[in-house]
């Protein structure tokens, strides 16, 4: 928002009255368009924040029927590394930079064992992404589209679509500069990795996850 909107909205600039919101406080941050990498990443805090050339996006709060599919999907790769080695497993909030002036929070997020010894505060690129869709037509067209087309961008090497509403998994990896289908693995099969070799999980048992939310 910007101050000629704040404006409109609160006529009296430097009265905001009790029980309404405290308009004056936008006024020092900096706009959109305008915040640098560093005013981004020194927010100090732990909402779902993303960030492309000068602009933020404050991410819808994750429910707990996601926040366990996510949890379910972590300590499935947790296990995997502990048995296999190489890498480290993360998951949002977490910034992680696809480029100069643009940062993204994927869910859950795999570094090999290089990238991890090359990442200072916050990763450059990832290995593996994988997001766990809201539902929600915006939610959706981010993990589906817009997702499919900055991930492969950014170079991520194989991208994870969760999606609760289909129960299906869909696994992307990456050729050239663009994403083919590894697998679409429905509620009755097994989803693969095909960077993590031997990493399977039961499509049925990620969505169970959830049900303990109800």
């Amino acid at each position: 928002m910007l101050p000629d909107d704040i404006a409109l909205l609160n006529p009296e600039p430097g009265l905001s009255r009790r029980g309404t919101p405290t308009w004056e406080v936008a006024y020092l941050f900096p706009t959109q368009g305008t915040w640098e990498e560093s005013e981004y990443l020194s927010l100090g805090t732990n909402w779902m924040i993303e960030f492309e050339d000068g602009c933020l996006e404050v991410l819808p709060m994750p429910t707990l029927a996601h926040q366990l599919i996510v949890d379910f999907l972590v300590e499935c790769l947790k296990a995997y590394l502990r048995d296999h080695g190489g890498g480290r497993v993360l998951f949002a909030p977490l910034p992680v930079r696809f480029r100069a002036g643009k940062y993204r929070e994927p869910d859950v997020i795999f570094l090999n064992d290089e990238r991890v010894a090359a990442t200072g505060d916050y990763p450059d690129g990832a290995d593996l992404v994988m997001e766990v869709v809201s539902s929600g037509p915006t939610n959706r067209e981010r993990d589906l589209i817009t997702g499919r087309v900055e991930y492969a961008h950014a170079g991520i090497r194989e991208y994870w679509i969760v999606d609760p509403t289909e129960t299906t998994i869909t696994v992307l990896t990456l050729t050239s500069d663009e994403y083919s289908v590894h697998g679409e693995f429905a509620a009755d099969s097994m989803a693969t990795s095909l960077i993590l070799e031997g990493f399977r999980v039961a499509v049925r048992d990620v969505f169970a996850a959830a049900e303990h939310s109800a």
